[in-house]
């Protein structure tokens, strides 16, 4: 029996399926096997010490004068060879030798414990696994399936497709990558593991990683937009003001982001400050080009931006790409305007709410003008003077 406890603790540590469950499926499988060579299993017992892994396999049955069903009954005289002290109405446990089972029989049994074996290992991979979803991992490359990878993350491969490959990216066999995983989901021939490359969330986590403040909570990412393999915007902020977010995400001389930027094969990484007023943030995510106005309508999340005629190609970007990543980011449907256009269009570039003050206040300055206005007329300077004198005045 020290040779089974001795399998068991070995299953145990390098399959992580605990040796009460494989104590079981014994008990299940030895049941199973009486059944098939017996005929009969409700009066079988089996006692399994769980110190030692020493069993024993008992039939049951009961102590009558006449038996009819041997394979429930014993007559005295032979229960008496097992335990002179029984009588008739007694239970009789008698003893089964599993070397007495037939070939088949010890197949089937075999076979039982083994399925309960794989059952237990891929159960403990899914409870591993199900935990690192939607977290980052580091996998070693096996091999080229069809248009997918196999990727090994150590006790099994995880699938990653042609869709969540970043585009123009080629893996070599034992390259070490990181993944973003997915999905977990159990399956009949052990869990799935689908894991990614393109998902933006894969941008966060590697930040996480790097950066000890955004792993703190110091800096938090408020938002990201990614076109994997060319460009990513991502948007910070700093919950202490002594902290500046994008400074501590790009590390001193660029180390930290440049670190990522290699990990994603040279992408591009915008890293901005994000802000409350949506007129700002909206600014900061059109980074690089520099922006002249912001006019946003937060309820309907739309914005007209206006910037120097110079700027336009590179505020909208190469295909729409810097426009269409900084719409992801702040949730608005951006609308730029070159200067000169903004001009022709008749468009109010920055002046709304100074106009709103000069509609606020015209009405009441005007009134004052004009009651000023009444009294000058009535008001004569000159009234009281003698003539002469009043001529004199007027000439000098």
């Amino acid at each position: 029996m020290s040779e089974l406890l001795e399998a068991l603790t070995v299953l145990e540590k390098e399959k992580n399926i605990s040796k009460e469950v494989l104590l079981e499926a014994i008990e299940t499988a030895l049941i199973m096997a009486c059944k098939n060579q017996y005929g009969k299993s409700d009066n079988v017992k089996v006692d399994i010490n769980h110190d030692t892994c020493e069993f024993h396999v008992f039939i049951q049955k009961n102590v009558v004068e006449k038996v009819e069903d041997p394979s429930e009954e014993i007559s005295v005289e032979k229960a008496h060879e097992i335990d002179p002290s029984l009588t008739i109405g007694d239970i009789a446990s008698i003893e089964v030798q599993s070397k007495e089972f037939g070939r088949i029989v010890t197949q089937t049994a075999k076979n039982t414990i083994l399925q309960k074996i794989r059952e237990e290992e891929r159960r403990a991979q899914y409870d591993e696994y199900v935990t690192k979803q939607h977290e980052v991992v580091t996998g070693v490359v096996q091999r080229y399936a069809g248009k997918n990878v196999k990727i090994n993350l150590g006790k099994l491969d995880a699938t990653l497709t042609e869709n969540e490959m970043i585009r123009g990216e080629v893996f070599k066999p034992t390259e070490r990558v990181k993944v973003y995983v997915l999905e977990v989901k159990a399956g009949s021939k052990g869990p799935q593991v689908l894991v990614s490359r393109t998902h933006p969330e894969l941008v966060k986590r590697l930040f996480e990683s790097e950066v000890t403040e955004v792993r703190d909570g110091i800096v938090e990412i408020k938002n990201i937009s990614r076109e994997a393999g060319s460009r990513t915007k991502m948007a910070v902020y700093s919950n202490n003001p002594d902290v500046d977010p994008v400074g501590a995400c790009v590390g001193l001389n660029g180390a930290r982001v440049n670190a990522i930027v290699n990990e994603l094969k040279g992408e591009k990484i915008d890293i901005i400050n994000w802000d409350e007023n949506p007129a700002i943030l909206i600014e900061n995510a059109l980074s690089p080009a520099k922006v002249i106005s912001v006019i946003a309508d937060a309820d309907e999340k739309t914005a007209k931006v206006v910037v120097p005629d110079y700027q336009l190609s590179l505020a909208i970007g190469k295909e729409g790409q810097n426009a269409r990543l900084a719409a992801r980011l702040t949730g608005f449907k951006i609308d730029i305007k070159s200067e000169s256009q903004a001009r022709e269009a008749g468009d109010i570039l920055d002046y709304d709410e100074y106009d709103e003050y000069e509609e606020e206040y015209d009405g009441e300055y005007s009134e004052e003008m004009n009651s000023e206005d009444e009294f000058l007329d009535d008001f004569d300077p000159y009234e009281g003077m003698a003539d002469g004198e009043d001529n004199e005045y007027r000439e000098d």
